[in-house]
This record gives structure tokens, C-alpha cells and sequence, in this order.
């Protein structure tokens, strides 16, 4: 098996699937440096640059959705589909409702989310949890480069809108690019097994919905995504140093939701900690939480949320995010 990094991995099930499939389109800003390969290989009709407007570009994969195309649209940055929330929230994920399934929509919208490198709240935004509770939204997002690129086949492949989300940490395109512009002194906190991880050779499809038991845990059940998982694992680490058998769960979707995993495991370790990067009032953490409880189940529970604004200064940026020590603290506590 070889390695390859998170956005190579996308990059290539894209690939793959557009060699398959002429009817998979790209649009998006820059697309002619930003995927300048696929533009290569599949020509400035099937790779399009776009301009600067959300809005127009993200409309007009809806309507060639709908006339047979299946599109991948890339917003730069998951807090900039606010500009296109109309095409998104009241036309891609409704169209199948209102016709009675004669229309759908299937499109995959690419975009990258999460902060830890001090560029603020307007910018590093999750809002999986926001997306989610749309209903006629997928909302993928993966931890590692092989899931990445077996989920986004997956997306591919969904009759409906998918939105696919890339966790700036994990990507190397986004953390060279946060690199520049004065910040080479700033240390990223980047988890080394989500950036760069061994592939096989070929793409299969993962559907969406489908979690990942990463670490089995008989005191407490930890749950997340994207970076988080790695922080999970890097807590679980320490606290099996402390006697503490700590589970760790990696949703991979965010809707639809793997209930069944969850829950199992939450069967045998009575406690439930979860981990979310997104805001914590009325989001991924709740969900979790509601699910578990129709369910019957009886369990302590704790959540490690962004709870405000991000903040700018990367000193109070580090105190908003979910972090290992975080983690730690309300994991110890739990025991207790």
C-alpha cells in the first residue's frame, strides 16, 4: 500500500469517477490552478473557472443537476455557502420533495471547514450541524484520506445533494496555503494519521451513514469528527496510561447519522463524550444526545463544543476549540 496525503486522495476518486462518468462536471473559483490536473485530463468544459460569486455558480449546478449533470461544486470555505444558502437550503434539497421524486439533485458540494490557524469566525466556521438539519442534505466529513476519497465516490453517487466537507487541518493544499503571508511562525496542530495515511490501490464507494469503530472502550464512548477524531485518539491514548479504556467512534457523516453504532456502543460503556468543532446550542452534540435518550438508553453525558464567535488571536482561538486537554479534563471527570 502507498500513502497519499487528504486532498490527493479526493483529487484522485474524482478522477477516477469523471473517467467513468462524462456527465460529472466541476465548477468553482480557480479551478484552473486549484484542480489544474483534472482540467488537464478532462478539458476547461468539464473543469470550469468561475467567478467570484457563490451565488450564480452554486445556482447554476442546481439547474444542470436537474437537466442531467451531476456536478461538484467547490466553495472555497464551508462560511461562504451563507451568500448561497437560497440554492442550497430552499431549491437543491427540497426540488425531490415538492416534485414527488420526479426531480432530484444530484450534486456534491466540495468545500473546506474548521479553524486552529487564526484566521476567525467568518472563515473557520464548521456548520455541519447548520447543513444538516436541512432536511434533503447529506453532509459528509471524513477523517483521513482513504475514507475521504471512498465517501466522496460515495457522494458521487447519491441521487441528492451531498455537501462534502474537508477539514483545513487534515488538507495539505489548505496548510500550505495557510503557511503564507506571515504565518510560518505559527505552529499548527495537525495530526499526522488525517494528513497522510496508506491508500489501496483504487477507489471504492463508502455510502454516507456509515461510522467507523476506530477504538473499542468499555469505560466511556468518545464521538466525533475530522480533527476531532484524531484528538479522541490522542486522549484515548493517555487516558488508557490512567487505566481508562476510552472508545473512540468517527461519525464520517454527519447526516445521516450511524444511530445503531453509536448506541451499541454506549450499551457497554454507559458514558458518552462527544467531540464537535461545530457550535454546541442546537447542533451535532444534541442530536447525539436525543438519539440516545429516545432510545432508552441511560448514560452520563459531557460534550466538548465551540461554545461563541471564533476569535482571532490564536491564544484565545486555542481556549474556543475543542482540544486534547479539553478532552482529557471532562473525560477524567466522567470517570470520577
Amino acid at each position: 500500500m502507498s500513502k497519499m496525503n487528504f486532498s490527493e486522495a479526493v483529487d484522485s476518486a474524482l478522477a477516477q469517477a469523471m473517467a467513468e462518468d462524462a456527465r460529472i462536471v466541476v465548477f468553482g473559483e480557480d479551478m484552473h490552478t486549484l484542480r489544474l490536473n483534472l482540467r488537464a485530463r478532462f478539458g476547461e468544459q468539464r473543469v470550469r473557472s468561475t467567478p467570484i460569486s457563490e451565488s450564480a455558480f452554486l445556482g447554476a449546478a442546481v439547474g444542470a443537476a436537474m437537466a442531467g449533470l451531476r456536478p461538484v461544486v467547490e466553495i472555497m470555505i464551508i462560511d461562504f455557502v451563507a451568500v448561497a444558502a437560497s440554492a442550497l437550503l430552499n431549491e437543491a434539497a427540497k426540488i425531490e420533495a415538492f416534485s414527488g421524486g420526479r426531480w432530484n439533485v444530484p450534486l456534491v458540494i466540495r468545500s473546506a471547514c474548521g479553524g486552529g490557524y487564526g484566521d476567525a469566525g467568518q472563515h473557520e466556521q464548521s456548520l455541519w450541524g447548520w447543513l444538516a438539519h436541512i432536511p434533503g442534505l447529506q453532509v459528509v466529513v471524513p477523517s483521513n484520506p482513504a475514507d475521504a476519497a471512498g465517501l466522496f465516490l460515495g457522494a458521487l453517487e447519491c441521487p441528492g445533494p451531498v455537501v462534502f466537507l474537508e477539514h483545513k487541518l487534515l488538507s495539505n493544499d489548505w496548510l500550505e496555503f495557510m503557511g503564507r503571508g506571515g504565518r510560518t511562525t505559527v505552529r499548527f496542530d495537525v495530526p499526522e494519521a488525517g494528513t497522510r495515511a496508506p491508500v489501496s490501490r483504487g477507489w471504492s464507494a463508502i455510502s454516507p451513514g456509515r461510522a467507523s469503530v476506530l477504538r473499542e472502550g468499555g469505560d466511556l464512548t468518545m464521538v466525533s469528527v475530522a480533527v476531532g477524531v484524531h484528538r479522541c485518539l490522542e486522549a484515548a491514548k493517555v487516558l488508557a496510561e490512567d487505566g481508562i479504556s476510552a472508545g473512540v467512534i468517527d461519525l464520517r457523516t454527519v447526516s445521516p447519522l450511524d444511530a445503531e453504532t453509536v448506541c451499541s456502543a454506549i450499551e457497554k460503556s454507559g458514558r458518552l463524550l462527544i467531540v464537535d468543532e461545530d457550535y454546541m446550542r442546537f447542533g451535532l452534540s444534541g442530536e447525539l444526545a436525543a438519539m440516545a435518550l429516545e432510545r432508552g438508553l441511560q448514560l452520563k453525558y459531557r460534550r466538548i463544543c465551540t461554545e461563541t464567535t471564533i476569535p482571532y488571536a490564536r491564544n484565545l482561538e486555542d481556549q474556543v476549540l475543542p482540544n486534547t486537554d479539553r478532552i482529557l479534563a471532562a473525560a477524567r471527570e466522567m470517570v470520577r
